[in-house]
């Protein structure tokens, strides 16, 4: 089976509405939190991906059963701790953190020892930053340098716990959050800003969790035993996907585009924030409020005049996962545009700081670093006349997608490997290039 693709032709113009992947952050903790919650959920366009899947494998695994009917999975919980564990199970995360992290703070109470293990990427990440509050809390957990597999028994004596989260990690945020729905009494959270999905999603359910927003912190009560009824879901699309369609659409010539129904939550609304600052002319119409999550339709065109930007910091964690795609239009953009404190790009599938800086070399861009900072010289009239190769990026699927856009835009003349990475997010993203004109062998 060919694991390749090929693309020698730049895109030609379009005019398209399209709708992108279901939202993998939303799928994988409405199946975790359906699976705590008392009754049957019905959860409708869950995204079918490998993080996604591995999700469904693991909470099986847990005792939880679930089914399929008409699009729709129905997922049968027991309420809190309400897992039925089997001696000796392993749940392979795959190479999902947030699968490998979220449900470790579900395994709190666990009577039976599990295993949890990864992928090689996954194997690589750091989790110290979820051991360190699941300690606090009374779990007995073993790890060797910090990373998987990671062996878990949970404890009766779960005691609540008050947790400064500095890095801005959504994982280590929600990690907590799921802990402390079977610890009794009160668990605090002085959390960073990040993405919010989790909290939302327990707001919306009718949890005692309370929320009070500061500039750059968020002080997260949740009060703990409390059960919650299940629950129907319809899953909006992802703007992590979303965001390769809207480079795709800026950096073409007299092109536009609809990408339908879209999580725009602020907590993740950081590159359309960048792009705009960028001379980008990107706005939300039909927008409307579902589960307490922000849904819309996103509207962009072609720009032929883009600006550098010097990126304020306080976007990063709503930018975190789509930097690699913002490091292409800058490669575009006239000036320089500096991004500072991006470290958190190399505690990803790969290390996407450096492997962004290296793709921005191999085409021709030249970049400035000064540890987590960078300066990208931009080059209006770029274009692509090589033949360019890629491989060895650990399959990130972000990488994947990001040498598609290029070589679209670009031009050139592109061999991209490891075409099954783009199974972890978004199955359907060649389905929908080729759909909107892209040549792609």
């Amino acid at each position: 089976m060919t694991k390749h693709i090929l693309i020698n032709n730049k895109i030609e113009n379009f005019n398209e509405r399209i709708i992108v992947g279901p939202d993998k952050s939303i799928s994988i903790r409405s199946i975790l939190l359906a699976s705590q919650a008392v009754g049957t959920s019905k959860i409708s366009n869950l995204l079918e991906s490998e993080d996604v899947i591995n999700t469904l494998k693991a909470i099986k695994l847990l005792g939880i059963n679930y089914k399929k009917y008409n699009k729709v999975y129905h997922i049968e919980g027991f309420g809190l701790n309400g897992f039925n564990i089997k001696k000796n199970i392993t749940i392979n995360a795959g190479n999902s953190g947030t699968l490998a992290r979220l449900i470790l703070g579900m395994l709190v109470k666990s009577k039976t020892k599990v295993r949890l293990i990864g992928d090689k990427s996954l194997s690589k990440r750091d989790f110290s930053r979820v051991i360190k509050p699941l300690k606090l809390f009374g779990v007995n957990i073993k790890s060797k340098n910090n990373c998987l597999p990671i062996e878990i028994t949970g404890t009766n004596f779960l005691r609540p716990i008050t947790y400064n989260e500095n890095i801005g990690s959504a994982q280590v945020k929600s990690c907590i959050i799921l802990s402390s729905l079977n610890t009794p009494g009160t668990t605090i959270i002085n959390s960073k800003k990040s993405r919010n999905h989790t909290e939302l999603m327990l707001k919306s359910f009718k949890y005692p969790i309370k929320i009070q927003k500061g500039k750059k912190f968020d002080k997260i009560s949740v009060e703990g035993l409390r059960q919650f009824k299940a629950f129907k879901y319809n899953v909006p699309g992802d703007i992590s996907s979303a965001a390769f369609f809207i480079v795709l659409t800026l950096l073409s010539r007299k092109s536009k585009m609809i990408i339908k129904n879209v999580n725009i939550n602020p907590s993740r609304m950081g590159i359309l924030t960048i792009l705009n600052k960028m001379g980008a002319q990107i706005k939300i119409k039909n927008n409307y409020v579902y589960n307490g999550e922000k849904v819309g339709d996103i509207h962009v065109k072609s720009v032929k005049n883009l600006s550098s930007i010097n990126c304020p910091s306080n976007l990063n964690s709503s930018a975190i996962d789509e930097f690699l795609i913002i490091f292409l239009v800058s490669a575009k953009a006239k000036g320089i545009s500096k991004f500072r404190d991006l470290g958190e790009m190399n505690k990803k599938e790969s290390k996407r700081l450096d492997l962004g800086i290296k793709f921005l070399k191999l085409i021709g861009i030249k970049v400035e670093r000064n540890k987590d900072n960078i300066k990208i010289y931009g080059k209006p009239n770029l274009f692509l006349k090589d033949n360019f190769e890629m491989k060895n990026f650990l399959k990130d699927h972000r990488i994947f997608f990001l040498s598609c856009i290029t070589a679209l835009t670009l031009g050139g003349k592109w061999k991209i490997h490891d075409k099954d990475a783009i199974n972890t997010s978004f199955p359907n993203f060649i389905k929908i290039l080729k759909r909107i004109g892209a040549k792609i062998n």
